[in-house]
């Protein structure tokens, strides 16, 4: 039920004004004493040629007729008509929703036919998956998601950094260097050491640098040699980093990686020209953004090589012709703000208006408080091995309150909840807060049971679900929500509860406009900590009366639905027990 679109409806049949107006008025006060809902009639004065409280004061009177059960109570107070439902009604209103919408819930089809494009993860071929690729991997996932679930034809984008002079760094440290058995044996991390190599070498010898830029050179030239080889480290790549997606829960639908689209630059050179925006500077092809108040962006370097920008300027025209987007959005660190601002630009000074549909999400830093991470130094933490030891950490406090409480878990299955307790903890870690926050790693923080955390609302859940679990083996759970009385939630922590349940759809949707999953994982948070407050201080399967206990069974269903469909937004499974 819309309480607001309802409030707006009836203050429509005593305005004559039109109940889509109003219900744009229709507002939630900061403080709870001041009803659930309000409305200011102050824009209603010239209308009704009336001071605002003497408005107010007059539908407050025509409230009193009992004409919506939903209210307790409508109250005047200055210029402002305040609202204050029934918690009763509101609650089984919300109940009833909530479990009648199911994995459904939040979901709309507003989206319908405007495709959205994400891209995000993108990381480097020949290099380590490494933690800092899990902000943008994490972020940009459940993004996909909150679109997908709004109705959004969602084009999941892996923009690949399979392209540039670091390829050409490779080639020449793989032949000077490179180990054929370690390389079978363990690609990412023998391609690291060359390039650390060819980087600590390349300080006494600047020669190799300009060996590097003209084996990059011959790549673009497709040259066997050098293609064989940039093929190769690509496939072994590919392979890892098909083993941390799977791991993850994280799929694509595309994999053009900044090499598909080199054979398409020329055309935008030559559009460029065309147009008149293409210049010289010092050997360089530019196109000057002065009327942006940007710096010029430059299209191709000085030895005629492509660039970030000439690729990404490719890339939008290319995605505009396959997938003809609704938004196009880029889930990349926020340090390259300034690049994206370039892209567009020119874009739009190319006359293309699909730059206004161009969106860089961008996200703050990865931080540990000891060390700094440094892919040129070798420094760098794998991903896989973070998600290994959060695991690891998460399996021993399973262990240890299993043991605590006599849980019957066999070992199969505490190894499967470790495993996605653990990733669910990474996870949940970079999209509690927003985006442009610097995340700074926190074992203590990550894995507390008790806080706003992954594994607190999955605790959260597995309690729930095993009160349902309970209750159907002692057959007092409801088929559904008609077979229970729910008019016995009128609680004030049930009334808690269902507040939090009733702004879900709210959540998601703002979660999406904002590209701000934190938005989410708050509303998530705050329904964990209320069922558990509930939890805590009213008995479920030991309610006073067995309608009571129905309806309080069914307020624990509509938990588990919120809870699950939350973190499954999130990119986060839900377990059945702890």
């Amino acid at each position: 039920m819309d309480f607001r679109k309802s409030i707006a409806e009836l203050l429509s049949t005593r305005t004559g004004l039109a109940a889509d107006v109003l219900a744009a008025s229709v507002e939630v006060p900061p403080d709870p004493a001041l009803g659930d809902y309000a409305f200011p009639c102050f824009p209603l004065a010239k209308t009704l040629r009336k001071a605002p409280p003497a408005i107010a004061a007059e539908l407050a009177a025509g409230f009193s007729d009992g004409a919506a059960p939903f209210l307790a109570r409508v109250q005047a107070v200055g210029g402002y008509l305040n609202f204050f439902l029934d918690r009763a009604v509101f609650a089984g209103a919300v109940v009833r929703d909530v479990l009648a919408a199911g994995e459904r819930l939040g979901a709309t089809d507003e989206g319908a036919g405007r495709t959205a494009i994400v891209e995000y993860s993108s990381p480097n071929i020949a290099k380590p998956f490494h933690v800092g690729h899990a902000f943008t991997t994490i972020l940009g996932n459940s993004l996909a998601r909150l679109y997908a679930h709004l109705g959004h034809p969602v084009v999941r984008m892996n923009h690949l950094g399979d392209y540039g002079t670091q390829f050409g760094k490779l080639i020449v440290a793989f032949e000077k260097w490179g180990d054929e058995a370690a390389l079978e044996k363990d690609a990412i991390r023998e391609l690291l050491r060359i390039y650390v190599k060819f980087h600590d070498e390349a300080k006494d010898d600047p020669s190799l640098e300009d060996a590097a830029r003209a084996r990059f050179v011959r790549l673009e030239e497709r040259r066997p040699e050098e293609l064989a080889l940039w093929q190769r480290f690509r496939d072994l790549s590919l392979a890892e980093f098909a083993r941390v997606y799977d791991r993850m829960g994280i799929a694509f639908d595309d994999y053009s990686g900044e090499s598909f689209y080199s054979d398409k630059i020329p055309a935008v050179v030559e559009m460029l020209q065309a147009k008149g925006l293409l210049e010289e500077s010092e050997g360089a092809q530019i196109v000057r953004l002065d009327d942006e108040k940007l710096p010029p962006c430059i299209v191709l370097k000085s030895d005629g090589a492509t660039i970030y920008a000439s690729r990404d300027i490719a890339a939008v025209l290319w995605r505009k012709e396959r997938y003809g987007f609704w938004k196009n959005i880029y889930v990349v660190g926020n340090p390259q703000s300034l690049h994206f601002q370039q892209v567009f630009a020119v874009l739009r000074k190319a006359g293309y208006a699909c730059a206004d549909d161009c969106v860089h999400v961008g996200f703050g830093l990865v931080k540990f408080a000891d060390r700094k991470l440094s892919t040129r130094a070798g420094d760098v933490i794998f991903l896989d091995e973070l998600l290994d030891e959060s695991v690891a950490k998460t399996r021993e406090i399973i262990d240890r309150n299993a043991e605590l409480r006599g849980t019957d878990m066999s070992e199969a299955e505490r190894a499967d909840v470790a495993e996605k307790v653990g990733i669910g903890a990474v996870q949940y870690a970079f999209l509690r807060n927003g985006r442009d926050r610097d995340l700074v790693f926190s074992w203590e923080e990550m894995l507390d049971f008790d806080g706003e955390t992954g594994p607190y609302a999955m605790y959260t859940y597995a309690r729930a679900r095993s009160v349902l679990r309970k209750a159907e083996a002692e057959g007092a759970a409801p088929a559904d929500a008609s077979d229970a009385d729910l008019a016995r939630l009128g609680g004030d922590e049930e009334a808690a509860v269902a507040r939090l349940l009733y702004g879900f759809g709210d959540a998601v949707r703002r979660a999406a406009d904002a590209n701000e999953p934190y938005l989410l994982t708050r509303q998530v948070a705050g329904i964990a900590r209320a069922f558990n407050k509930f939890y805590n201080n009213q008995s479920i399967l030991s309610a006073p009366d067995p309608e009571t206990r129905r309806a309080r069974i069914a307020l624990t269903g509509a938990v588990c639905v919120a809870l699950k469909t939350g973190l499954g937004l999130l990119g986060i499974a839900a377990v059945e027990r702890m």
